[in-house]
C-alpha cells in the first residue's frame, strides 16, 4: 500500500475547493470556558464553505485518499496551535483502522511526528476514535493507543452509543473521555429509557475514572439535558459552528452560568418539595393510629414472636394507613431495619385501587442503592428521608422511595412517583 501523503491519484469525490480546518469549541461547564476545539474539515468552493462530512463517510473512497486529506486538515490545525502562546485542547478524529493500519505498515505516529514538527506538547491533544466497524486486533490497536497516552495524548471515544463503542470495546481502551451521540440526546428529549441510557453513561464515566461531553447542544433544553445527565464538557450549534477562528476562553461563561444557576435553583425547589412531601407522609403516618396500633398489637402473642413483628401484622398495620396516602404513592411496604421486607407489597393497580403481592415478603433490599439513606435510620424518630430519583423495577416510572421509622426495628417505605423534570 503506497504512503497516503505521497498518492498522486485523487479521487472523483474528492474535494475540488480550498482545504480548510475549522474548530468547533468545547466547553467546561465547571469553570464555563473554553477547554478546546473539534477539528473539522471544510473546503471553499467559490464563496460557500461546505463540510467534508459526506466525503469521509464516502465508503467509495478509498482510505488512502480519506488519509492524505485528513492529514492536510490535520497539519492545518497543528500549525495553528504552534502560533499561540497558550494553545487550548485541540481535538482531532481519528478512525480506528487509519491508526492500526499505519503504524502495523510504518511503525510510526504520524500526529505524533507533526507535534514535534511545530513544537506542540502532547498535552494538547484529545485523539478522538471515531465509531466505525473495526476488524483488527483489537489488542494490537490498544496498545498503539495507549502509545498516544503515554506521550501524553488524551483519549477520547466519539459518538457512544453506536456500533463502535461497545463496552467491551470502552472497557479495554479506557479513553479519558466518552462523547454522548448526538441522536441519544434527542431521543432522550422524548424517551425516559433514552435519559436513562445516558445517566448510565454518566455512572460508567464516573467509574472509569472518564468526563463526559455532551456534543450536538442546539438548545437551551438540550444544555439542561446535559447537565440533568452530569457532563462535564459540552459542545454544539447553541454556542458556535465550526470557525476559522478561536473564540476568547470566556465567550460562553455568562451563557452557562445562566443555565448552572437555573439548575441550580431547580435541584433546590426540587428538594424543599420532597422534604415537604416527606413531612407531609410523617403526619399521614401519625393520623393514621398506625403507631398505636403497632404498640397495641405487639403485646399480642399471636402477633409479636419475641418482639419481632410477623408479616401479618405488617400488612395489617400498612391497612390502616392506605386511605389516607395520595395518589402519587404507588407503592408502601415495611421492612425491618436491615433491609429485609417483612411486609407484603401493597400497591396501586390500574383501577387505582389497593392490591397485594405476597412475593416480596422476605426479600433483601438491602444491597439497592436506594436503601442506603434508609438503613441509616438509627433511632424511631419520626423523619422522612428520601432516596435519589430512579426507575422502577416493575413500571418503570421515574420514582424516589420515601422512609419513616415507625418502631426501633421498623422502617416504612413508600414508593412515589416523580414526574418532575
Amino acid at each position: 500500500m503506497s504512503n497516503p501523503a505521497d498518492t498522486n491519484t485523487i479521487h472523483p469525490s474528492s474535494p475540488t475547493g480550498k482545504l480548510l480546518a475549522y474548530y468547533q469549541p468545547i466547553i467546561a461547564l465547571e469553570t464555563g470556558n473554553i477547554v478546546g476545539y473539534e477539528a473539522l474539515g471544510r473546503q471553499l468552493i467559490g464563496e460557500t464553505i461546505a463540510s467534508l462530512g459526506p466525503f469521509f463517510s464516502d465508503p467509495t473512497v478509498p482510505v488512502d485518499e480519506h488519509v492524505r486529506i485528513d492529514r492536510l486538515l490535520r497539519e492545518q490545525a497543528i500549525t495553528k496551535l504552534s502560533t499561540l502562546s497558550d494553545p487550548p485542547m485541540i481535538y482531532l478524529n481519528l478512525k480506528p483502522s487509519w491508526i492500526y493500519q499505519h503504524y502495523k505498515r510504518t511503525g510510526e505516529l504520524h500526529t505524533m511526528q507533526l507535534l514535534e514538527k511545530y513544537g506542540i506538547s502532547p498535552c494538547k491533544v484529545c485523539i478522538e476514535i471515531t465509531e466505525e466497524e473495526f476488524s483488527g486486533s483489537m489488542s494490537e490497536l490498544n496498545e498503539i493507543i495507549n502509545l498516544y497516552r503515554t506521550l501524553g495524548c488524551q483519549i477520547a471515544i466519539d459518538d457512544i452509543g453506536t456500533g463502535f463503542s461497545n463496552f467491551d470495546r470502552i472497557a479495554q481502551i479506557q479513553p479519558n473521555l466518552l462523547k454522548i451521540d448526538i441522536h441519544l440526546m434527542k431521543k432522550s428529549a422524548y424517551h425516559s429509557g433514552y435519559l436513562g441510557v445516558l445517566r448510565s453513561f454518566s455512572t460508567l464515566a464516573e467509574q472509569i475514572g472518564a468526563s463526559l461531553l455532551v456534543e450536538g447542544v442546539e438548545t437551551s433544553q438540550d444544555l439542561k439535558r446535559a447537565i440533568q445527565i452530569g457532563a462535564r464538557y459540552v459542545q454544539g450549534f447553541l454556542f458556535a459552528q465550526a470557525e476559522p477562528e478561536f473564540r476568547p476562553k470566556d465567550a460562553f461563561a455568562i451563557l452557562i452560568e445562566a443555565e448552572l444557576s437555573e439548575h441550580r435553583r431547580h435541584l433546590k425547589a426540587t428538594t424543599l418539595l420532597w422534604q415537604e412531601l416527606g413531612n407531609h407522609l410523617v403526619n399521614t403516618v401519625q393520623a393514621s393510629g398506625i403507631h398505636g396500633h403497632l404498640e397495641k398489637a405487639e403485646t399480642l402473642p399471636a402477633n409479636g414472636l419475641g418482639g419481632v413483628v410477623s408479616s401479618e401484622l405488617a400488612d395489617e398495620l400498612i391497612t390502616y394507613l392506605l386511605p389516607h396516602l395520595d395518589k402519587a404513592c404507588i407503592r408502601v411496604y415495611l421492612c425491618r431495619s436491615n433491609g429485609i421486607q417483612v411486609s407484603a407489597n401493597h400497591y396501586r393497580d390500574h383501577a387505582e385501587m389497593w392490591s397485594v403481592d405476597l412475593e416480596y415478603r422476605r426479600a433483601d433490599w438491602s444491597w439497592r442503592p436506594y436503601f442506603l439513606p434508609h438503613i441509616s435510620h438509627e433511632d424511631s424518630r419520626i423523619e422522612a428521608k428520601v432516596s435519589s430519583k430512579y426507575a422502577d423495577l416493575d413500571t418503570h416510572v421515574w420514582i424516589r422511595t420515601i422512609s419513616i421509622p415507625i418502631s426501633k426495628d421498623l422502617i416504612l417505605l413508600m414508593d412515589v412517583a416523580d414526574n418532575n423534570e
